[in-house]
């Protein structure tokens, strides 16, 4: 079988194939990237040298993507993956809709052509803004959790978020992007009988992600903080008390391959993908670990809200469980620790991702 990786030399991407190539070597895996990254050279070298074939293409060129060879399946890996994207005055608006939702319908005309599967990476960030942001919240060992005592809207429990979450508007143009492309791709599949899978991911986070504040938050703290470089928490009164959870994109790839080799099964076609509570941890929690690992370091407060802040965002990745036997294997210390040895492997790696 044929896999075929868009942003293959990003993190995810890279990191998507390495395990393919690990674990399931009869698969031929190649994909493309636009090197728009400074570090995606980086990644190119590693995987050429594990027989990944990288092509050069722009996701929103049609002939780049027309010129690539037939696959069996295309995974979607590629996005401008900040919430603030398009919005921070820095970004354009019409790029994060030209990358995450016209180029998602290049690679569905891909599939249509080669009558191919495909498989989504879809984002947490297609849930409502204003419903989140309103979670009666209580502080526990420096983190926000749900008020025990509180009523809960629909679809949201100490679990997480339910794939019944509401989508409604306002989720920010990056998650207003994958959210139609997902309703895009569901309905290429139908139109055309095509296997079609849609994996909503909380964050991912590992060794070699580029460190930046709004894209690779692990990686980006983890390394500032051992080289002493400024921290700050934003938002929620400067306390650093806003809760993420993250998964591997190892534990990610061992999905992919059961919905890659199984693309008939009979169960719905979106989940949430995440490491759940089990993985979640704040800001404040993270700058803990991280003096215990590298010493002290200060982080200044910057108390003012920005557009698109919540305070809580764990998935509950059940479906997953249920309809494919799907558990996250690599914890919350060990996806740290690994980024850490990585960080103080790479001295550079924030000159790097400042450069991605």
């Amino acid at each position: 079988m044929k896999i075929l990786i868009s942003g293959l030399c990003g993190f995810v991407g890279s990191s998507l194939a390495t395990y393919f190539r690990q674990h399931d070597p009869a698969l031929e895996v190649f994909g493309f990237d636009n090197f728009i990254r400074s570090g995606s050279e980086l990644n190119r070298r590693a995987l050429q040298a594990l027989g990944v074939k990288v092509f050069h293409a722009d996701l929103r060129s049609q002939s780049d993507i027309d010129a690539l060879p037939a696959a069996d399946w295309v995974i979607d890996a590629a996005a401008n993956a900040s919430v603030l994207a398009g919005v921070d005055g820095l970004t354009s608006s019409r790029q994060i809709i030209e990358h995450n939702l016209l180029g998602t319908v290049e690679l569905l005309e891909y599939c249509k052509r080669h009558h191919a599967g495909f498989t989504l990476l879809s984002t947490s960030r297609v849930y409502s803004i204003p419903p989140l942001a309103s979670l009666p919240m209580v502080v526990k060992n420096a983190a926000f959790t749900l008020d025990p005592h509180a009523s809960l809207p629909p679809n949201v429990s100490t679990a997480g978020l339910t794939e019944d979450f509401s989508t409604a508007s306002p989720v920010s143009l990056y998650g207003t992007t994958k959210l139609c492309s997902e309703q895009l791709a569901l309905e290429y599949g139908s139109a055309f009988q095509l296997p079609v899978w849609i994996n909503r991911c909380g964050v991912l986070a590992g060794p070699g992600q580029f460190g930046r504040a709004d894209q690779g938050i692990f990686s980006f703290w983890l390394n500032s903080w051992l080289r002493r470089r400024p921290l700050k928490y934003i938002g929620f009164g400067g306390t650093g008390h806003q809760v993420r959870d993250c998964l591997h994109p190892h534990d990610l790839a061992r999905l992919l391959l059961a919905q890659i080799h199984d693309p008939s099964r009979k169960v719905h076609p979106l989940q949430n993908v995440s490491g759940g509570t089990a993985s979640a941890i704040s800001l404040a929690q993270l700058s803990a670990w991280s003096a215990d690992r590298f010493g002290f370091h200060s982080v200044a407060a910057h108390p003012g809200e920005r557009a698109f802040d919540i305070p809580w965002m764990v998935l509950d990745s059940a479906k997953a469980s249920t309809q494919w036997g799907w558990q996250p294997e690599i914890t919350l210390p060990q996806i740290l620790e690994q980024i850490a040895h990585h960080a103080e492997s790479h001295p550079d790696w924030l000159e790097l991702s400042a450069g991605a």
